[in-house]
């Protein structure tokens, strides 16, 4: 008996692996379709596109399709909303506020000083609803669903695969944005940021708390790119749309994780 549920076992996770293994290809061609074909993001003005691609690529599939992988994965007890990030709320809310101060420490160091606060508030913004599709994306679900599918290799190999994994798709699926982020190099420099948010993921264990401090990483990437570009000074006053899409991405992904993720958790 304990062989034929191993087994089955076994079949379930090859089974999910595929399903986040194809889930992930699928953003990335959307995500070029919509974003990095047209340069969406370099384009503050493209109000239609960028609506269009935040919608689909990031909400649709980046968020509620990969959290519905991340629920499937937990009923088939492949992982447990602990090992994926989903904690309980006080201790969320405290991790979340090291997080943030860690991530904007990190930036005010790199920008050498504070840039202005309208524009980082847009910049925060748009970069916050693609962050959360790359957190629950690459380390929520490729990242926890790896690291379980390698348990029984044992503790440590698991962690470490589940690391390597989420790093390396974290950089190649910006082979789908505008540049410069679709460069070999700047592909290879964002795998080891990678590397740097998967150590917050596994190590802190709060999906939350991850998106957080991942954001400002992505902060610092859009800034320059904006710099370069010449497009700064059109964050310089609030942009509604790029601050209501943050803000209904971040009401869905909530949303989902409370009414869905954990009510429909084997362990709640």
């Amino acid at each position: 008996m304990s062989e034929t549920l191993q087994r089955e076992r076994d079949s379930d996770s090859c089974r999910i692996l595929v399903l986040a293994s194809l889930t992930y290809l699928i953003w990335v061609i959307v995500t070029y379709l919509l974003e990095g074909r047209i340069l969406t993001l370099l384009r503050p003005e493209a109000v239609i596109d960028r609506t269009t691609y935040t919608l689909i690529a990031n909400i649709l599939i980046g968020i509620i399709l990969a959290l519905m992988v991340i629920r499937k994965a937990e009923r088939t007890r492949l992982i447990s909303l602990e090992s994926a990030g989903f904690r309980p709320l006080k201790r969320t809310i405290i991790a979340v506020i090291i997080a943030f101060l860690a991530g904007l420490a990190i930036l005010l160091i790199q920008h050498h000083g504070a840039p202005n606060l309208v524009v980082l508030l847009n910049v925060y913004a748009q970069v916050l609803t693609v962050t959360i599709a790359e957190v629950v994306m690459c380390w929520g679900m490729i990242g926890s669903i790896t690291e379980g599918t390698l348990l029984k290799k044992g503790r440590i190999i698991a962690i470490a695969g589940g690391i390597l994994i989420a790093s390396v798709l974290f950089g190649l699926y910006h082979i789908g944005h505008s540049p410069p982020f679709n460069q070999a190099g700047m592909i290879l420099l964002l795998s080891f940021i990678g590397v740097v948010t998967s150590l917050v993921y596994f190590v802190g264990r709060d999906i939350y708390a991850t998106i957080a401090f991942h954001n400002f990483l992505g902060c610092i990437g859009v800034i320059q790119a904006l710099e370069a570009a010449g497009s700064l000074p059109l964050y310089e006053k609030p942009l509604l749309p790029v601050l209501g899409m943050a803000t209904m991405s971040v009401a869905v992904f909530i949303a989902i994780d409370f009414r869905f993720i954990r009510q429909g958790s084997q362990h709640a």
